[in-house]
Order: structure tokens, then sequence, then C-alpha cells
């Protein structure tokens, strides 16, 4: 009887914490690693998988998803899976909530979040969990419910859902949002999510899960947003994704992420993910507020749809929020990637099909639904982009798996250490292609990156010991899981 349930030979591992990929083997037992050494004999395991000089990257951690945003969410567990395994993703979190959209319903989430749960059960191909954003009033005395009973300790604020419009105009949010007349979605509210998250931080029921229980914002302020939109609109001067950035402008991010920092700072909340920042001044606005406010655990995100494209190189399937920017932005990214300022990289993942995304007349921006699909581009796209500015590999594995597993809770996923979930991908990087929307697994037809050329690719993807992408093909059942990160199991 073999030893070892899976032997990957032949392979150049790439761990967070090494100064350079490694030559090594890897064996695989029960769905854990067991072994990692110079050589080991392949006649030890029942598997043997030729890895053939490929890099061997722990599995991707996607913390940013949103599956059943624009399609259900059974179907996107499903098809958006496979495009995560095909960008590497092990393990991908997505963000929910309650009214329109996701699954369109309001109400407790000791009602709603089983039916999410079922939903998901079964069809994924990479293990998931989910972030919960508090909408109502009484979802924030559901807060310990969420952490201990449903292993949910992450959530979400939405900074400018409270009066402005999703795809870019003004709309009635309290219908968007399904919230009864005597409530609202503002900046007080904000503030009572804080100090529900803070309170429950501190609850000694949750005394191991604190260090993992955290608020993420979506920092954008409305008001800025809402009068911009009229100036770019009633000008008429500038189109397509450059005219939805300035209608969302570089400042409003700036703004609302002093905000957000000074709320968590007044509340005495430590734990804040600032997600998808997007441009100079937003970085430079976080990386003051971390200055001002250094008792703050501060966490800084960026997405690789931002660090590849710009709003001239992408086509108008890049419609997103926060938008993309200018070139000059990017590259700013780019600086504060280096320099180590951001926490992590993500793909803010979310598939709206071709049917969805545009309106009539097609080419009018401020008629497409924002967001697009972009997890299978999310550790190919960094790679290729960042090897050539110098960004090493097992920097690269901290920022799309070390990081995130560790600020969300997600206890042996993110590296390759023996005793941890055998996740891992096999990425070629002597490959030089262009990207097509009709080679991704995804079910959204388009791609804002139509075109990009793109030199990694990832070939295999494993999920606890488990193949889920074989030759670049999904392979076998859907296997994935749903993860608990706090509370009892």
């Amino acid at each position: 009887m073999a030893e070892f349930d899976l032997v990957i030979r032949n392979a150049r591992v790439v761990r967070p914490a090494s100064a350079a990929p490694e030559r090594l083997d890897v064996a695989v037992k029960d769905g854990k690693f067991v072994a990692i050494e110079p050589s080991i004999d392949a006649e030890r395991g029942a598997e043997v998988l030729d890895a053939d000089g490929k890099h061997l990257f722990p599995g991707v951690v996607d913390v940013h998803q949103h599956w059943g945003i624009y399609n259900t969410l059974s179907d996107d567990a499903d098809t958006e899976s496979r495009a995560s395994a095909q960008g590497g993703v092990t393990t991908g979190i997505t963000y929910i909530r309650t009214g329109a959209y996701y699954m369109n319903r309001t109400g407790p989430y000791r009602e709603v979040f089983p039916d999410i749960l079922a939903a998901a059960e079964g069809r994924s191909y990479v293990d998931y969990a989910f972030h919960v954003a508090p909408i109502l009033k009484e979802h924030i005395d559901e807060i310990p419910d969420l952490i201990g009973d449903f292993g949910v300790p992450s959530f979400k604020v939405f900074m400018f859902y409270g009066s402005h419009g999703l795809h870019g105009r003004s709309s009635d949010q309290s219908s968007f949002l399904m919230i009864p007349g005597d409530q609202s979605y503002d900046l007080a509210h904000f503030e009572f999510v804080m100090r529900g998250i803070e309170k429950a931080r501190r609850d000694p029921r949750f005394a191991a899960d604190a260090e993992h229980i955290s608020l993420s914002l979506h920092c954008e302020t409305a008001e800025i947003m809402r009068a911009y939109t009229k100036l770019v609109e009633q000008e008429g001067k500038l189109t397509g994704l450059e005219a939805y950035s300035a209608s969302r402008p570089p400042h409003s991010e700036g703004l609302a992420i002093t905000i957000a920092s000074y709320l968590a700072h007044e509340t005495e909340l430590p734990k804040i993910n600032l997600l998808h920042l997007t441009s100079r001044k937003a970085i430079e606005a976080a990386m003051l507020m971390q200055q001002t406010f250094p008792h703050i655990d501060f966490r800084r995100e960026v997405t690789v749809g931002h660090l590849l494209a710009d709003f001239t190189s992408a086509n108008l399937g890049g419609k997103v929020n926060p938008p993309l920017r200018s070139r000059e932005d990017v590259e700013a990214l780019w600086e504060h990637v280096l320099a180590g300022n951001f926490s992590w990289v993500t793909s803010d993942h979310a598939c709206c099909r071709d049917e969805t995304k545009f309106g009539d007349p097609r080419e009018d921006v401020f008629l497409a639904k924002s967001g697009f699909g972009g997890t299978e581009y999310l550790l190919p796209g960094l790679v290729s982009e960042g090897r050539k500015r110098g960004l090493s590999y097992p920097q690269i594995a901290q920022l799309v798996a070390k990081n995130p597993a560790e600020r969300f809770g997600l206890a042996g996923k993110g590296d390759v250490v023996v005793g941890y979930d055998a996740d891992f991908c096999l990425l070629d990087d002597t490959v030089d292609y262009t990207v097509h929307a009709e080679d991704s697994l995804s079910s959204q037809e388009y791609t804002p990156f139509e075109g990009f050329q793109l030199t990694a690719k990832v070939t295999d993807t494993y999920v606890r010991g488990t193949a889920a992408l074989r030759d670049e093909k999904i392979v076998g059942a859907p296997q994935g899981k749903f993860v608990r990160r706090s509370g009892q199991a």
C-alpha cells in the first residue's frame, strides 16, 4: 500500500517565507501536505504528478468575489468556481447581502443565510466562504450569531449605497436595499455596525476568533459621486470608462477612507479592511490614516483588474465600482505594491453576462451594470505584470495566498507547509498568449482584458489534494466545501 496519496515531483515550490522558489518534491496524504523534501521516491505515492519544472504556488485565496450578484448563486457556485480554479484559486470568499440582486430578498440572516448555504452546497469546485453585510438594523444584533453559529467573522459596509445608484445614476436606495421606511443606510448605520462588531470582538465567547473578526469597507462618497455624475453627463465631453471614472473621482475614495478610519477610531474597532483601492489619492489617504491611527490594524486591498487595466486600455465591459482609473493611477498602485503597502491582491469577481451588463444604447457607460469577472486572471495576471516590475514569486504568494488567509481566519490555508490543506496550483511562466473571453471557464461572454498579452498560465489546480483543474481542464465532480472561519465546529 502506498505511503502517500499523491507525490508531486520536479516542482519549483513557491513559499511566502522563502527567498526564491525551491526545487522540491511534495507529498500529500488525506488532503494535507505531509512531506516537502528535495527528493521523494515516486513509488511512495499512489498517484504521481510530474510538475515538469512548473512553479507550485500555494492555492490562491481570492477573498473578494461576488457569486450570485447577477446570476443565481447556485449557477455561479458552479461556473465561477470553475473560473476560480482556472486562476489557481482554491478558496474564494463571496460578499453577500440582503436586498436587490444576490438572493433578491430581505429579512434576518437567521432565515436568509441557511438558504445561501443550501444554494452553494455541492456546486463548487473550490472551497468557499462568505462575508456578510449588515443592511438592516436587526442585522447588527445578529452579528454574534453569524460569528458563532454560521462561522462568519467578516463583515462589510458599502459606503455609497445609501444615496447613490449602484450603476451610476442616483436611485431609490431604500427600495434597492429593501430597507423599511423608518431605517436608513448611512454613516450612523455604519457607526452602529462598527460598534456591533467591536462588541462581538470583546465577547468572551469569541476570544479565539477575535483576531479574525473584521470589517471591510467599500470606500466611495455618495454626495461627491452624485454631483460629479451630473457634471460629467451635462458636459458630455467624456465617454466610456473615462467618463465613469470622472463621475466617481478618486477624491471620493480618499474622503470615504478618511471617514471610515475616524469611525473605526471612534468605535475602537481595530480590524479594518479598505477594499479595492484604485488610485494614488486612495492609497495615499489609506497610508495617511495608518499614520494618524497607528492603533488600528488596517489592511489594504487592490484588485488585479486595477493593476492590469486603465480606462483607455479596457473595453466597456470594464465598468466596475470603484472605476478603472488612468494609467498614472495604475502606475501609482504598482509603486505601492512594490513598496509593500498593499496587504493582498484579489479579483472582485462578479460575473455579469452580456445581456445583463450592457444597456441600450450599448455604448452608454451609465446604462451598463457595474462589475465583471476576472478571477481566472488573478495569478496569471499578477505574475505576468509583476515579474516585469521586480515583484518576486514569494511576494506574489504572500499577496494572493498567505496574507488573505491569515486575515480572514482560513486556518491551514495559504501556504505550502506540512499539516496545511494540500491546496496548490502549477503555473507555467514560459508561455506568451493573448487573452480571449472564449477561453475563460466563466459563463461571462466577454472580458475587459480582451487582447491583453499574458506570460503565465495556471495548468493544474488541486483542492485538498484532489484535482479540480488538470491540463487546463476541469476534472471530476465539484468538491468544494463551505469553510467555517469562527465559532464552534
